[in-house]
């Protein structure tokens, strides 16, 4: 009994094997259901231990070494941690995205919906990135993040919970895949370019990168969700809803999707330009100041030659 009550915990649950008509192969699909709560749910204590482990033996070792004030500090821990899992996760959604084919075959997104089986890998990677986001909440207590940029971090959490556990439901896990790892890659680049300049200020080139890629990233999610919820799943034969047959295809489910990313994409870029907007004006003011000791400069040759 006490094994069987493990296994929730640990392995993937609503397993559904389908057999070819001679017996010959078999093969595993997955479904979901109340008992991944459980699953999560270990799968988030065991994100909270990882997260210890690379925050002691990696992150810590490197904050003693440069010397970092308490803002940078907190900063750097973020980005490191971060870039540990987007590095994984870009790695295996990637192989998923390979193995599926979904990249040669962008109609796969709304054929053949609603996909409620799910491959292995496929309800693992969601299973991990739900774990892992939820692990964030009550990582803000111990890591002791400063009061002021917690409203900051519970965002976002909060809006890749809602996004990713919504893809999962509605069997829109093509989808949520082909956008997770353009936006995983970008949010990987920017995390790795904010060490780098913390070890060393000069070092900004990264930035320009992150800036080109996040533009087209954000063009690429509104493209691949107006295709999916525009035009795709409307021109399916089977729109309807139904919770038992996985079935969501309804106007205003599509409609809600669709208008969630936008928001989304929106509000992301409404950042994104105050950010740049603040770093431009950040520039502009250290170099008035150095025009200045030049002009002051510039007139001090000019009346030396007076003084003899």
């Amino acid at each position: 009994v006490p094994a069987k009550y493990t296994a929730i915990f640990i392995a993937m649950q609503y397993n559904v094997t389908y057999t070819t008509d001679d017996n010959s192969e078999q093969f595993h699909f997955y479904d979901y259901g109340p008992k991944d709560i459980a699953t999560i749910f270990f799968y988030m204590l065991v994100a909270i231990n990882l997260h210890a482990l690379i925050q002691e033996h990696i992150l810590d070792k490197i904050n003693r070494r440069l010397h970092l004030s308490k803002t940078k500090h907190s900063k750097f821990n973020e980005s490191g941690q971060l870039a540990f899992f987007y590095l994984f996760s870009v790695i295996w959604g990637a192989s998923i995205l390979n193995e599926e084919e979904l990249m040669m075959n962008p109609a796969s997104l709304w054929k053949d919906y609603p996909r409620s089986r799910m491959l292995f890998q496929v309800k693992f990677f969601y299973i991990c990135q739900i774990a892992y986001w939820l692990h964030a909440l009550p990582e803000l207590y111990f890591q002791k993040i400063q009061k002021e940029d917690i409203p900051r971090q519970l965002c976002y959490i909060c809006l890749y919970i809602a996004h990713i556990s919504g893809a999962y439901v509605l069997n829109l896990q093509h989808l949520g895949l082909m956008l997770m790892v353009p936006h995983y890659l970008v949010e990987l680049i920017f995390h790795a370019s904010r060490l780098f300049y913390f070890s060393d200020e000069n070092n900004q080139k990264g930035f320009t990168i992150w800036a080109l890629l996040f533009v087209m990233v954000r063009l690429l999610t509104l493209t691949l969700s107006v295709l999916t919820f525009g035009f795709g799943l409307a021109r399916v034969e089977n729109p309807g809803f139904s919770i038992a047959d996985g079935n969501f295809n309804v106007l205003p489910v599509r409609i809600g999707c669709l208008g969630a990313v936008c928001l989304t994409q929106a509000w992301m870029m409404w950042k994104f330009i105050n950010f740049q907007l603040k770093k431009w004006r950040e520039h502009v003011k250290n170099q008035i100041p150095k025009k200045k000791i030049t002009n002051t400069k510039n007139k001090r040759t000019k009346k030396e030659p007076n003084r003899g």
